[in-house]
């Protein structure tokens, strides 16, 4: 999400007035950061779901105390106790089951507050758009598990390698492509069954990010003149 925070992801947040934010994936803390400071300036809040962040919590809660919320559990626990936001960023376990039923929750809330909030998808393109990612399989049920080996990846080639490509030392679906394989498959498979009126809008440079925002003519052309003009 880093790539994206300057040229796309801030100027939808100030354009959309968003003030509540859910982040699903934190890792470093890097974006945290900039979600933080933004909701400092906005007077905002801003929740985030991770097991296992990589920074320091208690510092964070020391600089932002008011707007920070850490919340150590699995996306899919913690979304359907959470109500009335208006934008969510996914950028958690990269597979079928988790970015699919985490979009289903977040319909679950869109009914509860009768608007759709803006999300944002990380790794929606190679390599994961369309293979399976597990940082936590055992979280996973088992008929949703494709067979999977801390192997690398390398780009045009369905098949793990062993010993180089991309990300060797992750679970990585041992093929890419297939059904409920892969974040943009999940993206795709939500999109085509939800009945809210969104649009979809995307990224494709650092792995891919997609958009899904309320779907009208006006703010279609404004996210796809950002995206445009981002040169991302």
């Amino acid at each position: 999400m880093l790539a994206f925070w300057e040229k796309i992801i801030l100027p939808l947040l100030q354009s959309f007035g968003v003030k509540r934010i859910v982040e699903i994936g934190a890792e470093h803390g890097l974006n945290t950061s900039n979600l933080l400071q933004y909701c400092r300036a906005v007077n905002g809040e801003l929740f985030v779901i991770d097991p296992a962040p990589r920074f320091d919590i208690q510092q964070f809660k020391m600089h932002f105390h008011k707007e920070f919320h850490m919340l150590l559990d699995y996306s899919l626990e913690i979304l359907p106790h959470l109500k009335q936001f208006d934008c969510i960023l996914i950028d958690g376990d990269h597979n079928w089951y988790t970015v699919y039923h985490e979009l289903k929750l977040v319909e679950i809330m869109a009914q509860q507050q009768e608007r759709f909030p803006l999300v944002f998808l990380h790794d929606t393109q190679w390599p994961y758009g369309r293979r399976d990612m597990y940082y936590f399989p055992e979280s996973i049920p088992a008929g949703f598990v494709h067979p999977y080996a801390k192997m690398g990846m390398v780009s045009g080639q369905s098949q793990l390698v062993h010993g180089a490509g991309a990300n060797n030392l992750l679970n990585n679906a041992l093929y890419e492509g297939g059904a409920r394989n892969g974040v943009l498959t999940a993206v795709e498979d939500f999109l085509q069954q939800t009945p809210w009126y969104v649009s979809y809008h995307q990224a494709l440079s650092n792995s891919g990010l997609g958009i899904i925002a309320p779907k009208h003519p006006s703010i279609d052309i404004h996210v796809q003149t950002i995206l445009a003009a981002s040169g991302l």
